[in-house]
């Protein structure tokens, strides 16, 4: 299926291949076998959507050798997982909004795994069967919160902070890829996803052992070194290989 994405054009929200800037609407359940039609859908009035509407988030802490070596931690022995609100997604080319401009808040680029189909108790030999595809995100931090308390979920799930897509690619090899995060077009962060420790196809199986995810949910497979504070008037813009840039600014 390559790239695809999720629209809205007046009341109607739908699904659609992307290919060569030209969206193709999609037929029938875009999780099963659907088909696409021929003629691309005209771009007027279209606006981007999250890439997928998922039933839950599941963020994946300390997950690059990179940043445990930058935080000073020692590398984790199964993955930290928590959830953010799905309320927190913003779509590509939306405003990250601060809500309290006094505390330091951080921008994370990071990989996001898409869940293809319902999935409970899986390998990570098969995990990949259950993998829809990849697109890129951010998890913004308030870091002011988060070091103030155990639990990380309020800090990370503000409207606005999982800024998401604009597409999912359901054919990538999600190894050795290099992510990348530009701030106002100064590199800031710059690794590769062999530093993850845990990869994803070994944290669908993890994750899938403790709860069931269903399709369209998805999983922040966490951040390498390099996070910094952002501020009014940022631009954002996520890159990783083989996936269309993610682009936001701070309001």
């Amino acid at each position: 299926m390559a790239a695809i994405g999720r629209f809205q054009k007046g009341e109607d929200t739908f699904y659609a291949k992307v290919v060569d800037g030209e969206i193709y609407r999609v037929r029938g359940d875009v999780f099963g076998s659907p088909s696409f039609e021929r003629k691309p859908t005209k771009l007027k009035g279209v606006r981007t959507l999250t890439p997928v509407a998922p039933s839950k988030v599941v963020a994946v802490g300390l997950n690059y050798a990179d940043h445990a070596r930058e935080t000073g931690k020692p590398l984790p022995k199964e993955p930290l997982i928590w959830f953010k609100a799905p309320t927190s997604l913003l779509p590509d080319g939306g405003k990250i909004e601060v809500p309290f401009p006094d505390h330091q808040t951080d921008y994370e680029a990071e990989l996001c795994i898409v869940i293809g189909r319902r999935v409970r108790n899986v390998t990570p030999a098969t995990a990949s069967r259950y993998i829809f595809g990849y697109t890129a995100a951010m998890d913004i931090s308030d870091r002011t919160i988060q070091n103030s308390e155990t639990q990380w979920a309020r800090a990370k799930s503000f409207d606005t902070f999982t800024p998401l897509g604009p597409h999912v690619e359901t054919e990538l090899d999600p190894h050795g890829l290099t992510i990348q995060l530009f701030q106002n077009g100064q590199l800031r962060q710059n690794s590769n996803t062999n530093q993850l420790i845990f990869d994803p196809y070994r944290l669908v199986s993890f994750i899938s052992t403790n709860l069931t995810l269903l399709p369209g949910d998805i999983i922040l497979t966490g951040t390498p070194s390099g996070i910094g504070p952002i501020k009014s008037g940022d631009k954002l813009e996520v890159r990783i290989s083989g996936l269309s840039p993610l682009v936001n600014t701070v309001k």
